[in-house]
């Protein structure tokens, strides 16, 4: 039987954007046994209707080169013990994940030829910088053609099924009045719109349409639905309960959902809720999501430096994050009518 490891994206978004790479990888190979690597961020959304197991990577409590070396290591043993590995793919393009497997003995490692790693590489795939190009035909790419020209990879995120994909997940019980989805949380600063805002256009909604807010995130998103809630705001929390994949239920019933540029607008796209992005520093060109449901991507395209696809805003005056706080919650409204032919 082949084995085949691949090196999981980073994050939240990037690994949905590679949903399109883990299909047509187990097309390609139906008998192979497929194990993933990934960082605890992203365990919980491993597509397990397409590998067969899971490799967490370690965390350390103090960042540097020679702890990263050291867990480098220790899960580079790890995978030897679980092998031998014929083919491998890596989906980041950083020297640490070439290095890794190399470690780790893989036969055949495919990956783009970036970050000073084309030692480790036996099969190199030349990067292509196109702004254009979206991400998840990057990642398509490495496992489609390979070459200059790339395929598209939206037509794979029409055949998402949760069930299939994260089988043991049990997803959040869904409110039984209408409502819509808000997610205030992002990692950079230049991506998360104002809690201030998001709580204008929490009541705009009520008012327009008696829906329900229910507020979805992190621990850090927590404090912001705590305030909510402490100022009389009409919302639901769903903060901090189970992992990013139980909300596919909840994304899925839903009139619609409300975030910024981060992992749970892929999420929610590809669990075919219709989106609205409130959308910072990002280039909506490369990142925007491609699932099933419909999306709409609103920016301030008029700030000179945008999109800078910085996570700190460069500015510390009064033209800090402008891309991202002058789209106010009266705009956001507009484009939802318009959306929703109101």
């Amino acid at each position: 039987m082949k084995r085949i490891l691949v090196r999981a994206p980073n994050w939240i978004g990037d690994q949905v954007m590679a949903y399109a790479f883990y299909s047509q990888l187990r097309k390609d190979h139906p008998q192979a046994w497929i194990g993933v690597v990934c960082t605890e961020w992203v365990k919980d959304i491993q597509f397990r209707g397409y590998v067969d197991e899971v490799f967490i990577l370690p965390k350390f409590k103090k960042k540097s080169l020679w702890n990263s070396y050291q867990s480098i290591r220790r899960i580079a043993a790890e995978l030897r013990d679980k092998g031998p590995w014929d083919l491998g793919y890596l989906l980041p393009n950083s020297f640490g994940s070439a290095f890794l497997f190399y470690l780790a003995k893989v036969k055949t490692i495919r990956g783009y030829q970036t970050d000073l790693r084309g030692y480790f590489l036996t099969e190199k795939v030349k990067w292509n910088p196109d702004p254009m190009i979206h991400r998840a035909d990057t990642y398509f790419n490495l496992v489609r053609s390979g070459g200059s020209e790339f395929d598209s990879a939206k037509e794979y995120f029409t055949k998402f099924d949760p069930f299939k994909q994260w089988p043991e997940v049990i997803p959040q019980e869904i409110p039984r009045e209408r409502y819509v989805v808000i997610a205030p949380g992002a990692t950079a600063d230049s991506r998360r719109w104002s809690a201030q805002n998001f709580s204008d256009l929490i009541k705009n909604i009520e008012i327009k349409y008696g829906y329900k807010s229910v507020i979805v995130g992190g621990t850090a998103e927590k404090s912001i639905a705590e305030e909510f809630i402490r100022k009389n705001i009409p919302i639901l929390d769903y903060t901090g309960k189970g992992s990013v994949s139980s909300l596919w239920k909840l994304f899925q019933n839903s009139q619609f959902v409300i975030c910024n540029e981060s992992g749970l607008a892929h999420v929610a796209s590809l669990c075919g809720a219709k989106v609205f992005i409130v959308c910072g520093a990002a280039d909506p060109k490369r990142t925007k999501p491609v699932g099933p449901g419909s999306v709409k991507v609103i920016t301030n395209s008029s700030v000179d430096c945008w999109p800078c696809e910085k996570n700190v805003c460069q500015f510390q005056d009064q033209r800090m994050n402008q891309c991202h706080e002058g789209i106010l919650p009266s705009r956001v409204m507009t484009e939802v009518n318009g959306e929703l032919n109101v």
